[in-house]
């Protein structure tokens, strides 16, 4: 299983806006992805309620997984837009 633990950049947290960013990249990743905060239980990273439902703040540690193969480089995409606060997904890493 290939797993990211990063802080969320986005002062607002992963809240209505970089929410929204973050899950349509998770969905654009093309590999399920799942996303926990700190004692949480893992939630599908491409659904907007469930991301909204941890209730994420800035500056948080969240845990991003996959269990497929060739997961790394989804993961790592996504675990920079997460860190940098980024308005959308990079194109490399």
């Amino acid at each position: 299983m290939a797993e990211r633990r990063v802080k969320v950049g986005w002062t607002e947290g992963l809240h209505a806006r970089p929410a929204s960013i973050f899950v349509r990249a998770s969905t654009a990743s093309g590999v399920p992805v799942t996303i926990a905060k700190n004692g949480s239980k893992p939630v599908n990273a491409a659904s907007m309620l469930a991301v909204l439902g941890l209730g994420v703040e800035g500056g948080e540690e969240i845990v991003l997984t996959s269990d497929v193969d060739g997961a790394d480089a989804a993961l790592d995409r996504l675990a920079k837009l997460v860190a940098d606060g980024l308005d959308e997904l990079p194109e490399t890493v």
